[in-house]
């Protein structure tokens, strides 16, 4: 097994351990449902569902059945952000339907009011006097603004519907951007990064130009996580995901990559300018101090340690995923809190370490 995996393995399982607690400490069925939501609640990604969760606790000491099937169905149904992209798409076409209907009526007023007038016109030719003259015109002015009240409630429809959906475009972009967008830590998503790291491959091939990676992971994150708590160790990731943030440009990218490790595309970056990214990003999380929210207790420090590789020609994202991953593991072996690239001494295979 390698590397990679046996780390995967450890930290999923004690996901698994956590969630299987709660189920026993609260004497809940042990159905796939309810291990979902306890698997979730283990991992911290989803920052509102624990929320929502502890404030159920907290009010209620348990979980009903009931409960569990609101947080279900509310944060974790696989149905729901298809529901909502459904939703709003019926919304668009009804609203599309609304106008052309609307504009149907208008073509038909104004061919009328081409008939109309050609009849009028024909009524003009005919009179003989000037009653019968005057006839027409008031008839024509009378029609006239008939149209004109028609095509004042046609631009006001149309106004309306031009607001109506462009708020139902801006509905769909935040359903898109939730769906790539990690709830904790705001960072783009795992779903979002694969997506990411392909263009950005690809781009690079196609350009011959420099992209980097960073792979980073927080340093002693389960010792922490259990000995502060769940909503401590969320803090912390939030705390990391600040600071990604503060320290990468418009054209990258940092996402949340799984539990507590985070990566960040450098495009049109060469490898010594991304180590300099890293470290800056190394050193904002180390001066941070911690703070436990609810008490005021100084938690001290936490650290990271990063690892930095640059795409080979003709590379796949495995195998520069594989070269990163291997850079941040070298770093966690020589001691932490430091960041390492793959032209490093220390960039060597060996085993992982947590």
């Amino acid at each position: 097994m390698s590397a990679g995996h046996v780390d995967d393995h450890e930290r999923t399982m004690t996901f698994a351990q956590i969630a299987l607690e709660q189920i026993k400490a609260l004497s809940q069925p042990a159905y796939p449902r309810n291990y979902e939501i306890w698997y979730t609640y283990a991992t911290g990604y989803n920052a509102a569902f624990n929320e929502r969760i502890n404030e159920i606790l907290q009010k209620k000491g348990s979980l009903s059945e009931d409960d569990l099937n609101q947080l279900f169905e509310s944060y974790l149904s696989p149905a729901r952000l298809t529901e909502r992209i459904d939703k709003v798409g019926s919304q668009v076409v009804g609203e599309i339907d609304q106008v052309m209907a609307m504009i149907d009526a208008a073509a038909g007023s104004a061919s009328s009011y081409t008939e109309s007038l050609a009849d009028m016109s024909e009524k003009i030719v005919q009179s003989q006097d000037r009653e019968g003259l005057r006839a027409i015109v008031e008839s024509l002015v009378e029609t006239t603004k008939e149209m004109e009240a028609s095509n004042q409630k046609l631009e006001a429809r149309l106004s309306a519907s031009k607001r109506e959906i462009r708020e139902l475009q801006q509905n769909l972009e935040a359903v898109r951007t939730e769906s790539l967008t990690d709830p904790l830590t705001q960072l783009s998503n795992r779903k979002a990064f694969d997506a990411v790291i392909k263009h950005a491959i690809a781009d690079a091939h196609a350009r011959s130009e420099p992209l980097s990676l960073l792979m980073a992971d927080i340093d002693h994150f389960k010792t922490f996580n259990d000995s502060f708590g769940h909503l401590t160790g969320d803090q912390v990731l939030r705390l990391v995901a600040m600071c990604m943030k503060q320290n990468v440009k418009g054209q990258d990218t940092a996402a949340r990559y799984g539990g507590e490790e985070f990566a960040v595309v450098l495009p049109k970056t060469p490898l010594r300018a991304a180590a300099t990214v890293a470290d800056h990003i190394r050193r904002a999380v180390m001066t941070r101090e911690l703070i436990k929210r609810s008490t005021g207790e100084h938690l001290g420090r936490v650290t990271i340690s990063v690892g930095v590789a640059t795409l080979k020609s003709g590379e796949t994202a495995q195998t520069f995923l594989e070269r990163a991953d291997a850079c941040l593991y070298a770093a966690k072996r020589h001691g932490r809190n430091r960041v390492i690239c793959e032209t490093d001494p220390e960039a060597t295979a060996a085993t992982r370490v947590a």
